[in-house]
């Protein structure tokens, strides 16, 4: 508890929220100084509330710049600022206005009187959390944001001794399951991960009438597993290749995979100008795909790329065979004029294909169709993974359809990237014979051959 003096007005900390019996435990383990947490609680009990609550008497107790970070920016706005709860009471309305000293509808934060800030942020505005030196951070669904974001903030808080708090419904196996498998144990950490039999917020029967319209909806229950019951196991619903990738790991194709130093190395491309590139490095060992490393970053052109091949090659003996690039591959940059085959071909890689634009759906199905035959490097592969496994498409819940197109998020690049793996594996046989700077030299009309 915290309270504070206002105008010889006495508040108590949290305002107007008690927490529920189950919350309980995540405030006193804040009061007594653990500064990781995880949350695991299912929809619709109260993750925020209870995480926005907390964060208000931390940021009162310790002068600094605190952080909720959402998986979007849009999330954020819906979620917490905006928010009315069933009674009609803005969430953000748990801090008084007695410890207001401004706020800023624009960037959705809020001065405390004592000089302290919480900010609601987007995972791909990380610039601006990363350059402020947080005190605290909140990661609200955990499992959809980008794990390097976690990467970015830890060694910040390590040094202020901020904290960080990780709410999440799970999304199968991904980045927060690791997380969670990591700390479960771990007693500098506070982990609690229950369902809605365990929180007791709805009945036997409301929880089984909730069950039915997730099977009338979706055709299974996977989906109510993953929000209600927690479940780890259940199939990510919308992803395009969890299941796979699940069977993969079961059947111990996700290892360590040393690359053949008697094959080449090929790389598939998809290109980014502002956006991040990613690269995926494989060998083809008569009918397997030896998937063995995989790159990507942001905001950096393509010397970077070919510094980092170089670098690969150096340290691992890479011999590279032919670069796959995207359609776009041959379209000329405004900064230098010339097409990145062009460019590529001036810092000396010359065996290079432009593979043809094709539909998104039509290289889905080419990944699906080549996946079985696929062995990734568990460790320099993982960042990839996780992507292949996140990349989904939502569900119109108004037209009880699922959309035709994937959720643009940080998991796209990756699979797009392995999307041109796919058609490379597909093309490899004629592709290898030419160096190409145009389509037309190589595909026909419909990019077959």
């Amino acid at each position: 508890m915290v309270t504070t003096r206002n105008l010889a007005k006495q508040l108590t900390l949290p305002y107007k929220f008690k927490p529920r019996k189950y919350q309980i435990p995540f405030f006193k383990v804040v009061d007594n100084g653990i500064k990781r947490v995880i949350l695991i609680w299912p929809r619709r009990h109260g993750k925020d509330k209870a995480c926005y609550n907390a964060l208000i008497r931390e940021a009162m107790r310790r002068r600094g710049n605190y952080f909720y970070i959402f998986p979007e920016y849009s999330q954020g706005k819906k979620a917490l600022w905006r928010n009315l709860d069933k009674d009609g009471f803005r969430t953000i309305n748990h801090a008084p206005k007695e410890i207001i000293k401004s706020i800023n509808n624009t960037e959705m934060s809020i001065e405390l009187i004592n000089g302290s800030t919480i900010q609601i942020v987007g995972a791909s505005n990380i610039d601006s959390v990363v350059g402020s030196n947080p005190a605290g951070v909140v990661f609200s669904e955990y499992s959809l944001i980008d794990p390097l974001v976690w990467g970015f903030i830890l060694p910040i808080l390590k040094e202020n001794g901020g904290f960080a708090w990780f709410n999440f419904t799970p999304r199968g196996n991904n980045h927060a399951k690791k997380l969670y498998e990591s700390n479960k144990d771990n007693p500098d950490w506070f982990v609690q991960r229950l369902t809605a039999e365990d929180c007791g917020v709805f009945t036997a029967e409301e929880l089984e009438e909730t069950r039915q319209e997730y099977i009338e909806l979706y055709g299974d229950d996977d989906l109510f597993e993953q929000e209600f019951m927690t479940s780890f196991a259940a199939a990510v619903q919308g992803a395009y290749y969890g299941k796979i990738i699940n069977r993969m790991e079961a059947n111990g194709q996700v290892k360590t995979v040393p690359h053949l130093p008697n094959l080449p190395v090929y790389t598939a491309w998809d290109l980014g100008i502002n956006d991040t590139t990613a690269i995926w490095f494989f060998q083809l060992d008569a009918g397997e795909i030896r998937v063995v490393d995989y790159y990507e970053t942001s905001g950096e052109g393509l010397a970077h790329y070919a510094v980092k091949l170089q670098e690969k090659q150096q340290l691992y003996g890479y011999v590279y065979g032919t670069i796959y690039l995207p359609h776009d591959g041959n379209n000329r940059s405004l900064d230098t004029g010339q097409t990145r085959v062009k460019t590529l071909n001036d810092l000396g890689f010359k065996n290079i294909v432009v593979l043809p634009k094709r539909k998104v759906a039509e290289g889905i199905d080419q990944v699906r169709a080549i996946l079985s035959r696929c062995f990734f490097d568990e460790k320099k592969c993982e960042r990839g993974l996780n992507c292949l496994k996140e990349y989904h498409k939502d569900f119109d819940h108004k037209n009880k359809v699922w959309r035709s197109s994937p959720v643009h998020d940080w998991s796209s690049n990756g699979a797009d990237a392995f999307r041109y793996l796919a058609m490379a594996v597909a093309y490899r046989p004629r592709a290898d014979s030419y160096i190409v700077t145009q389509e037309d030299e190589l595909f026909d009309e419909d990019g077959y051959y």
